[in-house]
């Protein structure tokens, strides 16, 4: 019988080659190790880090306390802008203020400089009249403290008008503080004369229920707004029960600006 022939595959035999070839390239290539040392700075040390966090924060911080010397005496003149219109709104008439401060020792020419002293402005008309001192107080309402100013007049010993300096009360609700009509003529003449040893108020100013206010001290709620309210009341007591008193017994001296 015949043998059978093999067939020769030529693509066989170069596929071949060519993988050997490849390996022996392969070969010839170093391959990285892992174990070699590495090239200096390769890897970051933690005191590198250190050092580039620390540069960070303290060029961050210079940045901020460059930004706060640079803005403080901007906020100061527009804080002082805003109270001066809102003393000559309290006080109308008045073309003159005088800005006092009432710390643990008494009233005190200029404005407080050190936490805790209540500011005080006295208000002249243009002959040098006394109108009122304007005070601030703050009492805690439904969504925050509400600060406001209120306008002292010796002469009725009252008070006779109200300024929401600040307030975060329900939209529709307690923001009405400042201008609903009604509510403020409460401030018309608030009673805030003293008791017979001149140490605080007679009698406290506190917010009644809306339509039920017998008492020249007290203040006739806003309908919906009865937790606002209590604050303004608060506020309002709070500053009289501490300036007042201070006021009486320097108001000589207070009477020329």
């Amino acid at each position: 019988m015949a043998s059978l022939a093999t067939e020769s595959h030529p693509e066989v035999g170069t596929s071949s080659r060519m993988e050997g070839a490849v390996g022996e390239l392969h070969r010839a290539i170093p391959q990285a190790d892992r174990s070699a040392p590495k090239p200096p700075g390769y890897a970051v040390s933690p005191l590198r880090l250190l050092l580039a966090l620390g540069g960070v924060a303290l060029f961050a911080g210079l940045a901020v306390s460059l930004v706060d010397q640079l803005t403080a005496p901007i906020i100061a003149e527009q804080y002082r802008l805003r109270t001066e219109q809102a003393v000559f709104g309290v006080l109308p008439g008045a073309t003159q203020l005088r800005a006092l401060h009432l710390s643990a020792n008494g009233i005190a020419e200029g404005a407080p400089s050190v936490k805790g002293e209540m500011p005080l402005y006295a208000a002249y008309d243009p002959a040098g009249k006394l109108l009122g001192i304007a005070i601030i107080g703050s009492g805690a309402g439904y969504a925050g403290p509400v600060q406001a100013m209120f306008a002292y007049r010796p002469d009725c010993r009252c008070i006779t008008a109200s300024k929401v300096l600040r307030s975060n009360e329900t939209p529709g609700f307690g923001d009405r503080l400042g201008v609903d009509p009604e509510f403020l003529e409460n401030f018309r003449a608030l009673d805030a004369r003293l008791n017979a040893e001149g140490t605080g108020l007679a009698h406290p100013i506190v917010a009644v229920r809306h339509g039920t206010k017998t008492e020249p001290w007290q203040i006739d709620a806003l309908a919906g707004a009865t937790i606002s309210s209590r604050a303004l009341a608060r506020a309002a007591d709070s500053a009289a029960n501490r300036a007042i008193p201070w006021i009486e017994r320097n108001i000589d001296r207070l009477n020329s600006p």
